[in-house]
């Protein structure tokens, strides 16, 4: 939230735009799916959109340092950074039009990515307007023990194929690190979601009482 309302605008925009981007992504990931087309043909044609959107999220960095925002600097900068390294990183490193990255993990990275987005985002827009939606605020506390996990281990797949691919041993070992990085980083947030999570359920379920 905004501690000084003269960003509340701004934010709702970024919210708003940030959410309809990532809705696309999702549009087109379920297309692939539900139409069986090929993965390749729709990361070559998705990498592209998927790594402009993912870049907006630069912008919640800044909004964090400057105080724009309550989110912990830490917190958003692992965060955002960490997908970055994937979008920016990884999947620029193929220098052939298949690259080594297509594969399911692909489609589940797509999948775990927007729909946790698109929740996130309108979630934060719909708050700003001083409006709660009880579905949003369900399914922001209660998809990412399911959508969590998936991004994760998609995130992981392809941060380890960079570093089976990749000759550099800077490099190798810039993604290695980000890989142990993992391991203390998804206990303490999926920690927090769940200690947010039962405060979020609580306050729903007292106001349907």
């Amino acid at each position: 939230m905004s501690k000084n309302n003269s960003f509340k605008f701004p934010l709702i925009l970024y919210n708003t735009i940030a959410g309809s981007l990532w809705f696309i992504h999702l549009y087109n990931t379920i297309n692939v799916i539900l139409n069986n087309k090929d993965v390749n043909t729709f990361y070559l044609n998705s990498v592209h959109f998927l790594t402009i959107t993912q870049c907006l999220a630069i912008i919640e960095i800044f909004n964090s340092l400057f105080k724009i925002v309550k989110s912990p600097l830490l917190t958003t900068f692992a965060q955002v950074s960490s997908r970055l390294l994937i979008v920016i990183g990884s999947f620029k490193l193929s220098s052939t039009s298949i690259s080594p990255f297509i594969g399911y993990e692909y489609i589940t990275l797509s999948l775990a990515w927007s729909i946790t987005e698109v929740i996130r985002y309108f979630f934060y827009a719909f708050n700003l307007l001083n409006i709660q939606p009880k579905v949003l605020l369900f399914l922001r506390y209660n998809m990412f023990p399911v959508l969590y996990p998936l991004g994760v281990s998609s995130e992981l797949i392809i941060l380890y194929r960079t570093v089976q691919i990749n000759d550099n041993q800077l490099v190798k070992l810039i993604y290695i690190i980000s890989m142990l990085a993992y391991i203390p980083g998804f206990p303490v947030l999926f920690s927090h979601m769940w200690i947010q999570r039962k405060k979020a359920m609580k306050q729903l379920f007292n106001s349907k009482k």
